[in-house]
């Protein structure tokens, strides 16, 4: 029973990374050339940090605003821009670094890894920041205790800019970290 599932269990990981690399290939191929360089892929990870910061925008607008017709109408424009354009930035931005923040560690070389550390390492120092900020402001903006009125529709858009804050911004961070390609060698000049 033991040697049929480790069989499976094998010939799976073994589809898994064909297909891992099947991708690398077809990224390779498809990347744009001006992501080669540092300053447009600063640029794409500048997207997506703002794309983040709408989903602020949006719980502070609410905190603003709500319960009112503005408040909705932001609320959904603002979510109209986050899927449209959005979701296509993430893709990018996911194709970008290789899928660096998604993939298992076994499917990531020691480059790879040390690259995922850091950028995970950074998000979590900059969500620590965030999450203390948004401490700090509720602390400060809800004096009246239990007499408070605060939107609960602010409530779950701070919780739910918080949870996307935390899972997008590695990725957003490995963005704007990844080095640039080692240059090409040239065969000609080994003689």
């Amino acid at each position: 029973m033991t040697n049929r599932t480790d069989g499976w269990l094998e010939r799976s990981r073994r589809k898994r990374a064909d297909r891992f690399a099947r991708l690398d290939e077809e990224l390779e191929r498809r990347m744009p050339a001006r992501y080669a360089r540092r300053r447009p892929r600063r640029v794409l990870a500048g997207a997506g940090a703002a794309m983040l910061g709408l989903f602020w925008v949006d719980a502070a607008v609410s905190w603003a605003l709500a319960p009112s017709d503005t408040a909705m109408i932001v609320n959904f424009v603002i979510l109209g821009v986050l899927v449209v354009a959005g979701m296509p930035l993430a893709g990018q931005l996911i194709a970008m670094t290789r899928g660096l923040t998604s993939r298992r560690e076994r499917e990531l070389d020691e480059r790879q890894l040390a690259a995922r550390l850091r950028a995970f390492a950074t998000s979590h120092q900059a969500t620590t920041v965030v999450i203390f900020a948004v401490l700090v402001a509720t602390m400060v903006a809800d004096r009246d205790g239990r007499e408070s009125q605060i939107p609960g529709a602010a409530l779950f858009l701070i919780l739910f800019a918080l949870l996307a804050t935390h899972a997008l911004l590695p990725l957003v961070v490995a963005a704007w970290q990844t080095p640039d390609p080692p240059p090409a060698d040239d065969e000609g000049e080994d003689g």
